[in-house]
C-alpha cells in the first residue's frame, strides 16, 4: 500500500491498524533545536483519545506517546522524528460477524475491491484511530509554529447532526465534551446524542478550524497552493466530504461587490476568502470548515451484499462513536497545523531573505 505520507518539506509518515500491535509515525523535517517533550504531544493526544466522555467509543485507550528518535536532551535534532503508540485495549472478536460482508458507507468494499484482501478488524488501515499520528504530528508542528511566527491554530464544533453552534468563545471550547464553542448547548447536545446512541443510529457534523497570525506569503500561486493543499490535507481526515475555505459555498450567492474582501491603510474590511488569495496566505487568519459524514458502523439492519457477491444484511455491534465529528476537532486543527509548517518551511526554503514591501496594519 502506498500513500501512506504526505507533505513536502514537513513530511509525516504513518503505519499501522486499529487491531495491530500499535500505530508508529515518522516525521521528517522539523528544524533542529525545538524543545520537545512526550508531553507537548501527549496533551493533544488526550484531547482526541476515545472514552473521554460517554458520546464517544467506549474504547480505552491511554494513547501514550513513545519517542524513539529525533530528540537530544530535550531539543530536535533536525533529524526523523519517530514514535510510537501501543493499542491497549482491541476487541477483535466484535468483526467476527461482518468479516464477509460490506458496511454500506464503509471502506470496506472498496479495501477489498482494491487490494483482494482486507483486515476486518477495526476497519484496519480505514480506521479513524490512524489519526492519532497525525495529531501527534501536529502537536510538534502547533508548538514551531507558535514560537517561531506566533500562529496560533485553534478549533470548534460547530454543528452536530441538524444542531448548528454559534461561535460564543473559545474558551467555552474545553469545558465540555463536544468542543462547543457555547457551553451552554452542552446539555441540549448530549439530550440528542443519548437519544441518537439509543436509537443505533448516527449523524454527521461540522467543524470550523482557524489559525490566526499567519504570516503574509506562504503558499503558491499554481501548484503548491495553500487552500488546496488544506482541502487535501482535510479531504484525507476519515469520513470529511466536504471542505470550505472562508466563505466557502456561500460565496455562491455573495455578489463580487460583497464577496472581495476591501484593504484599507488599517488592514482588511472582510475575510471572505478565509485568509488565502491566489494559493498564497493574505496575514488574515486561515479559516477552515469541514463536513464530516454520518458514522457508518451502526446498530441498525442495513442492505448490504456479502463477498460472494451475494444480498446480505448487516448490522453492527461492538464499540463505536455515534458521531465522528465530536473528536474531529483536534484531527483538524493537527492537519492545518501540519500543512502551515510545510509551506512555512517552503516559503523559508524559497523566499526566506525576501521581505514584505508593503505592511498592513
Amino acid at each position: 500500500m502506498s500513500g501512506n505520507s504526505f507533505g513536502t518539506l514537513y513530511c509525516v509518515t504513518s503505519f499501522g491498524e486499529s487491531h495491530g500491535p500499535a500505530y508508529g509515525g515518522v516525521v521528517d523535517g522539523c528544524p533542529p533545536g525545538l524543545e520537545l517533550n512526550s508531553e507537548d504531544i501527549q496533551k493533544e493526544l488526550n484531547r482526541r483519545k476515545p472514552g473521554s466522555s460517554r458520546h464517544v467509543t467506549q474504547r480505552r485507550e491511554t494513547d501514550t506517546v513513545e519517542i524513539l528518535s529525533g530528540i537530544y536532551e530535550g531539543k530536535t535534532t533536525g533529524t526523523a522524528i519517530g514514535f510510537l503508540i501501543r493499542n491497549e485495549d482491541q476487541r477483535s472478536k466484535d468483526y467476527a460477524a461482518i468479516a464477509d460482508t460490506f458496511r454500506p458507507g464503509h471502506a470496506d468494499y472498496t479495501y477489498w475491491q482494491k487490494y483482494g484482501i482486507r483486515d476486518p478488524r477495526g476497519g484496519g488501515r480505514a480506521s479513524a484511530r490512524e489519526t492519532v499520528i497525525r495529531v501527534a504530528a501536529g502537536a510538534i508542528a502547533k508548538k514551531w509554529l507558535q514560537e517561531r511566527y506566533e500562529v496560533v491554530i485553534r478549533g470548534y464544533l460547530a454543528q452536530l447532526g441538524p444542531h448548528p453552534i454559534a461561535f460564543k468563545s473559545w474558551e467555552d471550547v474545553g469545558r465540555n465534551p463536544f468542543f462547543a464553542a457555547d457551553d451552554s448547548r452542552t446539555k441540549e447536545l448530549e439530550q440528542f446524542m443519548d437519544a441518537l446512541r439509543e436509537s443505533g443510529d448516527s449523524c454527521g457534523a461540522r467543524v470550523n478550524v482557524v489559525a490566526e497570525n499567519v504570516p503574509v506569503g506562504w503558499g503558491e500561486p499554481v501548484y503548491g497552493r495553500l487552500d488546496a493543499d488544506i482541502a487535501a490535507a482535510m479531504m484525507s481526515i476519515n469520513a470529511v466530504k466536504g471542505v470550505e475555505i472562508g466563505a466557502g459555498f456561500a460565496s455562491i450567492g455573495q455578489k463580487g461587490s460583497e464577496h472581495g474582501d476591501e484593504m484599507t491603510p488599517q488592514g482588511f474590511l472582510s475575510n471572505n476568502n478565509g485568509g488565502v488569495l491566489g494559493g498564497i496566505s493574505t496575514g488574515q487568519p486561515v479559516t477552515v470548515s469541514i463536513a464530516l459524514k454520518p458514522t457508518s458502523s451502526i446498530r441498525l439492519p442495513r442492505r448490504t451484499i456479502n463477498t460472494k457477491g451475494a444480498a446480505a444484511t448487516v448490522q453492527t455491534t461492538g464499540r463505536h462513536d455515534p458521531c465522528v465529528g465530536i473528536r474531529a476537532t483536534p484531527i483538524a486543527e493537527a492537519m492545518l497545523a501540519c500543512v502551515l509548517m510545510d509551506q512555512a518551511l517552503r516559503h523559508r526554503g524559497q523566499c526566506g531573505d525576501v521581505a514584505p514591501p508593503l505592511k498592513l496594519k
